[in-house]
């Protein structure tokens, strides 16, 4: 028994022997002091046009703009409000999504353009959906407490988001109802 365990112990030894030969495998990342970390703070730009700065903006237009925007969609066939996760009550249709509205203020908005997507996206206010969604065309709108949002302006995405999702009879009944 007793050489038995001499035995173990010699071949233990060896492999800490060889494994400190080894030179050690590098992940590609750098030492965790040397790190950099990203800077999550969001930084505000002067912009103009739909999203320019008005004085008396803020906060209270930004519950105003959500209201009067979840009205509208609210106001279009067979929709309704879908609550997905805290902080959210979207917009959609037959329990397909056609506008994320985020509850906590800021404002920020979340709908799918296909055929505007590419102008959307050149705002400043804009970028592409997380999570995938950018790839099918979803934008993005983020506005600063100081911005007022451009309402008129995301009535046409929230109608264009709706017949991007909306099923063809729906989309048909919308057309009929605005001649």
């Amino acid at each position: 028994m007793a050489a038995r365990k001499q035995k173990t112990n010699h071949a233990r030894a060896r492999n800490s022997a060889r494994t400190a030969q080894r030179p050690q495998r590098s992940s590609g990342r750098p030492p965790a002091s040397t790190r950099k970390t990203r800077d999550t703070r969001k930084t505000t730009t002067t912009t103009t046009g739909p999203q320019a700065k008005r004085p008396g903006a803020g906060l209270a237009a930004h519950q105003r703009a959500l209201t009067e925007l979840r009205a509208f969609g609210l106001g279009l066939p067979e929709a309704h409000t879908k609550s997905p996760w805290p902080g959210h009550l979207d917009l959609a249709v037959r329990d397909k999504t056609f506008a994320y509205l985020n509850a906590e203020m800021p404002l920020s908005i979340s709908c799918k353009l296909p055929q505007s997507c590419h102008e959307a996206l050149g705002l400043p206010f804009t970028t592409p959906t997380g999570y995938g969604l950018g790839k099918s065309g979803w934008v993005t709108a983020n506005f600063a407490a100081t911005d007022a949002p451009p309402v008129a302006f995301l009535k046409a995405w929230i109608e264009e988001s709706y017949r991007a999702q909306a099923p063809k009879r729906l989309v048909h009944a919308l057309d009929a109802r605005q001649k």
